[in-house]
């Protein structure tokens, strides 16, 4: 009873220290940023276009389900998610720094053992004894706030990293997607092209037997042909690559990859309002990230200095011993101790100093990082802004050029036909038309990218749905 009385009258004084008790280090507070009103490339105003979810933005059928699937089995994805239950493991593990450690053993001599065992602070032998002991650090000084401060911090930085994963892995999908889709366009272009030199090496040779043409005009078709024939193989190549490598996106052995619409039937908002600057900063994860890396930083420096001041615990135990188990439930044979435990850094006391000058260079770093991401987020922003605007002029010039060499073409053909001149002129215009009908779909595919990435760098609808 005396004991108990004791640990009362110890466990008294524990308001008045708590309530003493201070958190050292900084408090954290969000920098200060200069944002801009508006972008500087932002065609228009209104709600931003990432306010749309991502099956809002991309409307192909097959898209959508190849997104679903990465979300479903990406790898990167997986261990995004593992990363997050790891930490929230790591904060509940730091909550418990606030709850006392208490911990029971008990002992009973083995068969045949003679002897017994020496308690401290009791001369008499016993063979028989249980106990409860505790320990609990006061948190007089904030260390274990500022760690569950920093934990929190850590743990909400993953969330983030997680989410931009899952932007990342969307947009990467899409964008493979529409590469795979430019692809199929220029390959059946160049199909139309290989059939075309192929009808155009017949009529050559037929001409050069008669002879009308000379070897060399023969050579420029065959040439002509091989020209096509290399460029579908070099595109056979490239698509069973980026099949492969949407498939190890979708977290799948390499496999042929399903297609719904082409790329010029492709759906995509006419306007693409960018929003309001300021709206980056809570939107984008990677700035959220690195505001709440900033954060676990910052509570870091007040684990550190609370590190260099003396530790105070409440320690002790309860039990009760006796010589014989017959008697250990019986009155006197309980014993027990408890106190105030003081531990002081003295040898270590200039490394811990040290530590902290490491937790406050680690605060500044944080805080670099965050400018930086800051910095380039806004850039980006900026860089799909103009692509998307100049990429949707250059394939509006670029149509009317495609117009422009097929009535070229036709006209070459009735002139050559017509015997007013060679075929040399029909063979010029089919290359030009060729190649012109290439770039086109090469600048259909960058601006639907253009959209993907500024959806992207927008911060745009990561939601796994």
């Amino acid at each position: 009873m005396k004991q108990t009385q004791n640990w009362l009258r110890t466990l008294s004084i524990l308001p008045i220290l708590l309530l003493t008790a201070c958190a050292m280090g900084p408090d954290y507070i969000r920098p200060q940023v200069d944002v801009a009103e508006k972008f500087r490339m932002a065609p228009m105003e209104g709600e931003s276009v990432a306010n749309l979810r991502w099956w809002e933005l991309l409307q192909d059928e097959t898209l959508q389900q190849l997104i679903r699937q990465a979300l479903q089995e990406n790898k990167n994805l997986k261990q995004a998610v593992a990363t997050v239950e790891e930490f929230e493991a790591r904060l509940y593990t730091t909550r418990m720094g606030f709850i006392p450690n208490i911990g029971a053993d008990a002992n009973a001599p083995a068969f045949g053992t003679l002897g017994g065992f020496l308690r401290p602070g009791f001369a008499t032998p016993f063979n028989y004894y249980g106990q409860t002991t505790l320990n609990w650090e006061l948190d007089i000084w904030g260390k274990i706030r500022r760690s569950n401060e920093a934990a929190r911090a850590d743990l909400l930085a993953q969330a983030e990293n997680r989410h931009a994963v899952i932007l990342t892995l969307v947009s990467a999908v899409a964008q493979s997607y529409f590469d795979l889709l430019q692809l199929d366009m220029q390959r059946e272009i160049a199909q139309r092209a290989l059939n075309s030199w192929e009808e155009s090496v017949a009529i050559a040779q037929a001409q050069l037997l008669g002879g009308i043409i000379p070897r060399l005009d023969f050579d420029q078709f065959q040439a002509e042909r091989a020209n096509a024939a290399a460029r579908i193989a070099d595109l056979e190549r490239q698509m069973r690559q980026k099949e492969n490598e949407l498939s190890v996106l979708l977290g799948k052995n390499p496999a042929p990859v399903a297609r719904g619409h082409t790329l010029i039937e492709q759906v995509m908002p006419p306007e693409v309002p960018a929003g309001l600057p300021s709206e980056l900063l809570q939107r984008r994860p990677d700035i959220v990230r690195s505001e709440h890396m900033l954060a676990a930083a910052t509570a870091k420096i007040g684990v550190a200095k609370a590190a260099r001041f003396p530790k105070i615990s409440i320690t002790g135990f309860l039990g009760v011993a006796s010589p014989a188990i017959s008697n250990l439930l019986l009155s006197g044979s309980e014993f027990g101790a408890g106190g105030l435990g003081l531990a002081v850094p003295l040898l270590n006391a200039q490394s811990l100093g040290f530590e902290q000058r490491a937790a406050e260079a680690q605060a500044r770093q944080a805080l670099a990082q965050y400018e930086q991401t800051i910095l380039v987020a806004f850039k980006e922003v900026e860089d799909a802004l103009v692509a998307v605007r100049t990429a949707n002029d250059q394939r509006k010039a670029q149509q009317e050029q495609v117009e422009a060499l097929r009535s070229a073409l036709q006209v070459a053909d009735l002139r050559y036909h017509g015997g007013i001149t060679s075929y040399v002129d029909v063979l010029l215009a089919k290359r030009n038309l060729f190649d012109a009908e290439f770039a086109l779909m090469a600048t259909h595919r960058l601006h639907l990218v253009s959209i993907v990435q500024l959806y992207k760098a927008l911060g745009g609808g990561w939601v796994l749905l």
